[in-house]
């Protein structure tokens, strides 16, 4: 089944975790891909031959995301040398950075988390939907539950998780007349290193000395309904798919959440 077949997607993000998973499943259904990232690396190369395997084009692009005119002359330069234009495009980058009480975060960490994890999803969609044709197309923004709920310890991660909700919901109305779809997606906890580091470990079990990978899935499975610490970054990817996909043709505006139960457990 090709479900994006004739497509060309942009991911963001793209060296590892959920944007290369991102762009594997996406490919594998039949999109071209370009994958940007920060650097032109080892990991980002990585992505790309994953994706060729597939039998897909990739081109690869390397830009910080919270550089509005360095993203911009990156993805016209990938989408030329992709040579057709973008069908979706996903806003994956994000970064999750040093978490405490909110009067202990330093403003630098805080400007930065606004810096990637907002700004860069407005920017990444006003470089993408440059190379959208008013045929269509679909946003998909990667949000998180942090943009949905509440999460001690993280209130510069979620100020702008929540903020991209209203930028979506705002530019759903905005791009609803020329058929481009905008939709956000609320992952829990996923098997990716921005939960899987010593630091997360130690931020999830404060009365642990050294707390292992097993400590700290005790603690998050204890948040969630489903029986599961985590869930999988291509589990994620499954969403996203739909969503970019024309099976969701007429949603736009929406959140969608995949969280083992997260936001729903009393």
């Amino acid at each position: 089944m090709a479900r994006m077949a004739g497509g060309a997607v942009l991911v963001t993000g793209a060296g590892g975790g959920m944007g290369r998973a991102h762009c594997i499943r996406l490919a594998e259904e039949g999109a071209d891909v370009v994958a940007l990232d920060l650097a032109h690396d080892a990991a980002l190369a990585a992505t790309a031959d994953a994706v060729r395997a597939t039998g897909r084009a990739c081109v690869t692009a390397a830009a910080d995301v919270s550089d509005g005119d360095a993203l911009r002359t990156a993805v016209d330069g990938a989408v030329t040398a992709l040579g057709r234009r973008l069908t979706a495009v996903i806003a994956n980058a994000g970064v999750y950075d040093t978490p405490g009480p909110s009067w202990t975060i330093d403003p630098a960490v805080w400007a930065r988390s606004l810096d990637v994890n907002l700004t860069g999803v407005w920017h990444t969609v006003q470089a993408g939907v440059a190379h959208m044709t008013d045929a269509g197309g679909s946003v998909v923004i990667v949000s998180s539950t942090a943009g949905i709920k509440a999460i001690p310890t993280a209130s510069h991660y979620s100020a702008a998780k929540h903020g991209v909700v209203g930028l979506a919901r705002t530019l759903a109305n905005e791009l609803g007349a020329r058929s481009i779809r905008v939709n956000t997606v609320h992952p829990g906890s996923v098997a990716t290193p921005m939960i899987l580091n010593e630091r997360t470990f130690a931020n999830l079990c404060p009365g642990l000395d050294d707390p292992t990978e097993a400590d700290a899935a005790a603690v998050l499975a204890s948040r969630n309904l489903l029986p599961v610490a985590w869930i999988a970054p291509e589990d994620v990817s499954n969403v996203v798919l739909f969503l970019a996909s024309d099976e969701s043709r007429y949603m736009t505006g929406s959140q969608l959440v995949i969280d083992a139960g997260l936001t729903q457990k009393v």
